[in-house]
């Protein structure tokens, strides 16, 4: 028996703000549009009804920078599209994830080794939180890819640490 218990009314819930705040983040991930090459079908195919992205919390894809939290980098990255896609991550409000989606994305693919204007990694751009690898990564790859998302909030806190 501990000391806790019969001290409080049936109904009263006790919780940390830590967990209620990442609670509510991580059930409402707004993913930002930004679907550059065949990967982009992949992402589609995922917020469609088989796969249904909206599970998770995260259906509702956003056109708006500023209306969204995930910046899926889905498809290859120039560097003419590069400074865009820095603007377009500086524009997001805080706290801010991006996921890299496919092997173009991540490492350059195909198109590096034989291109002057493809980017090695998306990560040389913006920080990136997640790896969704494949070429083009299945939408069960890329939900797994969102599950470890919501993890990197779970697992976040609030609070200054050394401050």
């Amino acid at each position: 028996m501990s000391w806790i218990e019969n001290r409080f009314e049936d109904g009263v819930i006790i919780t940390s703000l830590d967990w209620a705040m990442n609670f509510g983040r991580r059930s409402s991930i707004w993913p930002m549009t930004f679907g550059i090459a065949c990967c982009a079908i992949e992402m589609m195919a995922t917020g469609a009804g088989r796969y249904d992205f909206d599970r998770f919390g995260a259906g509702a894809f956003r056109a708006s920078p500023r209306q969204a939290d995930l910046m899926i980098v889905a498809g290859t990255v120039t560097y003419k599209m590069a400074t865009r896609l820095k603007r377009l991550y500086n524009q997001m409000p805080e706290p801010k994830f991006v996921m890299a989606m496919g092997a173009c994305t991540i490492g350059g693919g195909p198109y590096y080794k034989h291109g002057y204007h493809v980017v090695k990694g998306v990560d040389l751009v913006v920080p990136v939180d997640v790896y969704v690898p494949g070429c083009p990564p299945r939408p069960e790859t890329l939900m797994e890819g969102l599950m470890r998302i919501q993890d990197i909030i779970r697992n976040s806190t609030i609070a200054k640490v050394g401050a």
